[in-house]
């Protein structure tokens, strides 16, 4: 059988086809780029033509990406003529009614470090590992190492599960057998090692920057539903985790079970001051919050 000319190298061995990208997947790479710097406030982006040779996509994915780009107001100027714009600060994510929802992985450092930007820093945070805080926390640490941002105070609390509860998820698809669960024991190994790394690089800016910080931890004892993220009274970041089924690696053995990942979680952003609704809703996570952290939790030691 003759080897299609596409899939033929000059030593005759079959090359493998790479997937080309979709255009949601040049988007979030081009959106990442802008988050972090690389691309500008009032730079202009490459042309269709270059991004479509560096991608190795067609230039209609290349247009897709820069529409959903524009319509997330971190592009302008979008036409076949003359290559896009970089929006003006756009290195910050929208809050309010008009902000699209993002993932988590998107949406939540940008919002971080800009509330780095005050003199002093509250963060609240409900979730089920802290992985996604602990990611979004390296963007104001770098700054701060950076010498562009120098809060005088940081003070963080996270509500975590218990891990003496009997988790919803991340669960065996045939329920627990036991105390002996792998599933379970993974999930309290990863909520323990990004806690403390969440802590240890906070608590590090007292001797390298002299910042006082605070960093405290209180267990809750039912699986928290959804994630919330509360930047200094102003500001609340909400996702749902959506349960799938998925295969865990434990070991050499994989387990299916019934996850969420919440890193992927769509974050929806509140404001205070951005209208009624906004304002309410930021005000009601904070009695929420605290209501939870003065009530029903209780002391959380992140040991094995």
């Amino acid at each position: 059988m003759a080897v299609e000319p596409e899939h033929a190298s000059v030593n005759g061995r079959k090359k493998p086809q790479r997937p080309q990208r979709t255009h949601r997947e040049v988007a979030d790479e081009l959106r990442a780029r802008i988050r972090s710097g690389v691309l500008r406030p009032g730079q202009r982006m490459p042309t269709q033509a270059q991004l479509a040779a560096e991608f190795g996509v067609e230039r209609q994915a290349v247009r897709g990406a820069l529409r959903i780009l524009q319509s997330e107001h971190l592009l302008t100027n979008i036409s076949k003529g003359a290559p896009a714009t970089v929006a003006e600060r756009a290195d910050r994510a929208a809050a309010g009614p008009a902000a699209p929802p993002q993932p988590t992985t998107v949406a939540l450092a940008p919002r971080i470090a800009s509330a780095f930007e005050a003199e002093h820093v509250h963060v609240d945070a409900v979730c089920l590992t802290a992985v996604s805080l602990t990611l979004a926390m390296g963007e104001p640490l770098r700054q701060i190492y950076a010498g562009r941002l120098k809060p005088a105070k940081v003070d963080v609390r996270v509500l975590l599960p218990s891990r003496s509860i009997d988790l919803a998820f991340p669960v065996p698809v045939g329920g627990r057998q036991g105390h002996d669960d792998p599933v379970h024991e993974r999930w309290l190994a990863q909520r323990n090692a990004q806690g403390q790394v969440l802590r240890h690089n906070l608590l590090a800016l007292r001797a390298t920057h002299g910042i006082d910080v605070r960093v405290t931890f209180r267990a809750l004892p039912f699986t928290p539903p959804v994630k919330l993220y509360l930047l200094n009274n102003t500001e609340a970041l909400f996702a749902y985790y959506t349960v799938t089924r998925s295969e865990a690696q434990i070991g050499q053995e994989s387990l299916p079970t019934y996850d969420a990942q919440g890193v992927r979680s769509m974050l929806f952003a509140f404001e205070q001051g951005d209208g009624l609704r906004d304002t309410t809703f930021v005000e009601q996570s904070h009695l929420w919050f605290n209501a939870l952290w003065e009530t029903i939790s209780s002391e959380l030691e992140l040991t094995d």
